[in-house]
């Protein structure tokens, strides 16, 4: 394990050069969370399909457990249970910005070079403009379960469930369960519990109050995750690891436009209609996934009903809860109705990222509203929600609650509605019988895997030979 300790090392070392200024020492966090057997316990894989460029190459480095799709370079990184899925890396000859119309000389590659990603996702294109080919994670430490969502960054620490989404950091610290999706930062240390959204027409921010964090996610002294949520997901670890030591699974039954992965737990009782993608680390059981609706990596849905066209984004959790035709579940959502308290949510709306609602007694929420925030009965929904209509027509700032809007409501809603179209189509929810509008759903039917294993003993151990692969 000797060679693994020195990458370990030399990565925190880096990341706590970038974080100087905070006097910040990622050797906390990670001395009290790598289990260095399990790095020469499991092996990684690389996904193969005809619908997405091939190449893989990876040398000094320990990949155990994690996922890997589309082109990817990684160097000197560490990248335990994540999930790397460049299924919508941009391609050779597609234009960034048609205001600057240069189109990409290759397709897009992750380059992640000095990192370690804990149980982290990765996932969509980069959106920095300076570096069009290239999705480039440096010097980063991600904690246990944060999304990295078309977001480039240099130098940098990701909290427990923390979200960055298309966007640029730059030696910048993330506290738990925020989300930032505010095109470029510098220097910047975001407290946890923070939902920030901002454009040059909009600003939306919301923060939890600590005591919701302490109960819902917080870190400890050593900056290990608790609370609810983060003890709700461990309960379910068991699941994924039963995957990885069986080779052949007996196939889901499912519609032939809709794709299960084979990294993906599926329960009994569960229905699942046409042209649905749940992707890999995703858990369903005892719920009804409606035509076009999806399950992306680390969502758990259980008992539950999606009535159709339901995007349920990365680390989204639903439980005991029917949802309406076209509904948004953000990122690390925490949507927990009870057996005997069920929570409804109309059609079309919108829950915003790092929602919690926790309800004891039933709950139904109107169609076409926005959500946001802490609800555990009606009157926090009245304060932590809008009608979709009445926010289009905000001008200038705006509080709700805690929360604060700022700009033009009618850009926000467009923004946000953009995007769900944009989610519904890559994912195929639209896909005919003629085959016209394929996304994922159709394109992952067909995909197979390269398991690749690390040295299991010696001074190696845990670390991975270097290897290329290409067409």
């Amino acid at each position: 394990m000797e060679n693994v300790k020195l990458l370990l090392e030399r990565i925190t070392s880096r990341a706590n050069a970038n974080l100087r200024e905070f006097q910040f020492d990622t050797r906390t966090f990670v001395d009290n969370t790598i289990e260095f057997d399990k790095l020469a316990k499991f092996y990684c894989f690389y996904g193969i399909t005809t619908r997405h460029p091939i190449y893989f190459h990876f040398k000094n480095s320990s990949m155990a457990g994690s996922y890997f799709l589309g082109k990817a370079n990684v160097r000197q990184s560490c990248i335990y249970k994540s999930d790397i899925r460049g299924d919508e890396l941009k391609r050779k000859g597609d234009i960034l910005d048609k205001n600057n119309p240069l189109p990409l000389v290759d397709d897009e590659i992750f380059v992640i070079t000095g990192s370690l990603l804990y149980k982290t996702l990765v996932h969509s294109k980069s959106h920095n403009p300076e570096t069009p080919e290239e999705f480039t994670i440096r010097n980063t430490i991600s904690a246990h379960y944060a999304n990295i969502h078309g977001s480039t960054m240099e130098g940098c620490f990701l909290g427990p469930f923390a979200t960055v989404d298309l966007m640029n950091l730059h030696s910048c610290v993330l506290g738990e369960f925020s989300y930032v999706q505010a095109q470029e930062f510098f220097h910047r240390k975001i407290d946890p519990g923070v939902v920030w959204i901002e454009t040059d027409a909009f600003k939306f921010k919301f923060k939890h109050e600590s005591a919701v964090l302490d109960k819902y996610i917080g870190v400890n002294e050593k900056y290990q995750p608790r609370g609810l949520i983060y003890e709700f997901v461990s309960e379910k670890e068991a699941e994924y690891e039963r995957l990885f030591e069986v080779v052949d699974l007996e196939p889901i039954k499912v519609p032939a436009s809709s794709a299960v992965n084979r990294y993906a737990v599926i329960k009994p009782k569960t229905e699942i209609g046409a042209n649905v993608l749940i992707s890999q680390r995703a858990y369903v059981e005892n719920t009804k996934m409606g035509d076009g609706s999806n399950a992306q990596e680390n969502t758990f849905i259980i008992n539950s009903h999606l009535e159709g066209m339901c995007v349920t984004a990365h680390g989204g959790k639903i439980i005991n809860a029917f949802i309406g035709l076209k509904t948004f579940v953000g990122f690390n959502c925490f949507l927990h109705g009870k057996k005997d308290a069920k929570l409804t949510i109309g059609k079309g709306c919108i829950i915003m990222p790092h929602t919690i609602i926790d309800i004891k007694e039933p709950l139904t929420i109107p169609k076409r509203h926005l959500v946001w925030g802490y609800i555990t009965c009606a009157d926090d929904l009245s304060k932590n929600s809008i009608p979709i209509d009445e926010i289009n027509g905000f001008r200038g700032s705006q509080s709700i609650g805690d929360m604060t809007f700022t700009g033009s409501g009618e850009s926000f809603v467009e923004a946000f509605s953009q995007r769900i179209e944009h989610i519904l189509e890559a994912n195929g929810a639209y896909c005919n019988q003629d085959g016209e509008m394929n996304g994922h759903a159709q394109d992952d039917q067909q995909i197979s895997y390269n398991t690749l294993q690390p040295y299991r003993s010696g001074e190696n151990a845990g670390m991975y030979p270097s290897i290329r692969i290409s067409p």
